[in-house]
């Protein structure tokens, strides 16, 4: 800032800070909010989502027009903005899916987020202390809303990839987590348990991936032909990539 930079930062996921944090407290200036992820709306094709931008209050004034101002008790759409950048393509968004945020933010009220982030934070500790005795963990610290473990160990002693064990979970009826990133980490599996998960279901997880790591150090056959109880086996991802087929046809 005091150079005249301007500090952007990426709200992908905001559940470990809720009403505990506000990003323009420490510096923000402008932050996008990925709603199917904090505020509980439909994400992607079965939402579609959606990510509003917030700035601070120096940059206000070149916001795309029009801005929705107010007027006593009337709400009008205000062009008379000399320093907009104009008018941007569909900067409305999906509107439907703001609402939903709101009807979720509304529900939980103040306290109510700040118990999706205390549990947020919780939920992704207990399972990093459990995983931790299994799984390599590079930055052995505590986490806030999410952790990163590694099957490098598995790779290294069985050869028995982060895709297999990803695969695998499969088979035990969990979707998996993201894998392979961030690049930082070999062999990454990225765990966001956030605050919805109960401590049942937390465990089944853990005890999932214990077993995965049990299997892959005694069986480890089972885990590189997994999955096996899908309606789809493994897909053959090189082909994927270097012959992709982008449209159906009968």
């Amino acid at each position: 800032h005091s150079r005249g930079a301007l500090l952007y930062m990426d709200g992908a996921n905001m559940n470990a800070i809720l009403s505990r944090v506000r990003p323009g407290d420490v510096g923000v200036d402008v932050m996008h909010f990925n709603l199917h992820k904090t505020f509980s709306t439909p994400h992607g094709m079965g939402g579609p989502g959606s990510g509003p931008v917030a700035v601070c209050e120096k940059l206000e004034p070149y916001l795309p027009v029009p801005t929705v101002g107010k007027d006593g008790e009337r709400y009008f759409l205000d062009y008379a903005r000399p320093k907009s950048i104009g008018r941007v393509r569909s900067f409305y968004g999906n509107f439907g899916v703001f609402v939903k945020a709101l009807c979720y933010i509304l529900a939980l009220g103040a306290e109510g987020l700040k118990r999706v982030a205390d549990i947020a934070v919780l939920n992704a500790n207990y399972l990093q202390e459990r995983l931790k005795k299994r799984y390599h963990l590079k930055y052995d610290r505590r986490c806030m809303h999410e952790f990163v473990i590694s099957g490098i160990r598995q790779k290294k002693e069985y050869g028995v990839r982060t895709l297999d064990i990803a695969k695998r979970l499969l088979d035990l009826g969990f979707h998996p987590p993201t894998i392979y990133f961030p690049l930082i980490v070999e062999e990454a599996l990225m765990v966001e348990p956030t605050e919805t998960e109960s401590k049942r279901t937390l465990d089944a997880f853990a005890e999932a991936l214990e077993r995965i790591a049990t299997e892959a150090a005694e069986t480890p056959d089972i885990v590189k032909s997994a999955p096996q109880t899908t309606p789809v086996k493994r897909l053959d991802e090189v082909r994927a990539v270097r012959s992709p087929i982008l449209r159906y046809q009968h």
